[in-house]
């Protein structure tokens, strides 16, 4: 089910407000805004509020059984992929950064926020279907620029139909090919990064895959390698 609202202040703390209150908010349904007027990213950053791009919230109900709930981060990214690949002519464009950016020609196309509401997972997401944002520190881009974009109800339609098959497989199957499917379809090993850590200065080094548990891995220019949990990673070529 889908829940489409003409504007709201964000879709993620509409769904965290409906938790708060003991209201039932089922796995599978989405909050989808036209307008978002006080939308978030990651690291702060504001949400850009683009009329016609996809702008929308659900939820995960998470159960003891479940997976590493971090990477759900994951899951959210290869269903942005999935969902994305199958309206572009030529998917080879696209591509994943960790650990959930979608890129399009190094360029950002779309962004996820995972926030957590006591038992529950509220995932946020934002394609850019028909305008951009001019961002200082990073390309961005829409998918205006290789022709019409997709119907704003059917992409929504179709990320649903996506993020519901692979949280399914993240239950069913754990973390083994979830790994594999995301390193299948994000830059190559051996790619330029830099990561800015969280009270630390920057690091730079190239991608080396990812750990069991989804960690990324940065091989450093002395030959060792670093275990990343957490920063903003951009590729090389990615800044303007």
């Amino acid at each position: 089910m889908i829940r489409f609202v003409t504007e709201t202040g964000s879709t993620n703390t509409d769904l965290a407000s409906e938790l708060r209150a003991g209201m039932a908010v089922p796995e599978g349904e989405w909050l989808v805004a036209d307008r978002q007027v006080s939308g978030r990213g990651r690291q702060g950053r504001a949400w850009f509020d683009g009329y016609g791009n996809f702008m929308g919230s659900t939820v995960v109900h998470l159960s003891p059984r479940d997976p590493n709930p971090a990477t759900l981060a994951l899951v959210a990214g290869v269903a942005a992929y999935e969902a994305v690949s199958g309206v572009l002519a030529d998917p080879s464009l696209l591509k994943l950064k960790w650990p959930n950016d979608l890129l399009l020609r190094n360029a950002k196309l779309a962004g996820i926020l995972l926030e957590r509401e006591g038992n529950a997972v509220i995932v946020g997401m934002g394609v850019n279907l028909v305008a951009a944002p001019d961002l200082p520190d990073r390309k961005t881009i829409a998918l205006t620029n290789f022709g019409p974009p997709p119907d704003r109800e059917i992409f929504a339609r179709s990320l649903s139909y996506a993020f519901d098959q692979e949280l399914d497989r993240w239950r069913t199957y754990g973390l083994e090919p979830l790994i594999r499917r995301w390193e299948s379809v994000a830059h190559p090993r051996g790619a330029s990064l830099t990561v800015n850590v969280p009270g630390e200065q920057r690091i730079e080094g190239a991608f080396d895959g990812l750990t069991a548990e989804g960690t990324l891995l940065l091989r450093l220019e002395d030959g060792s390698t670093r275990a990343i949990h957490a920063g903003d990673v951009m590729l090389a070529n990615e800044g303007n």
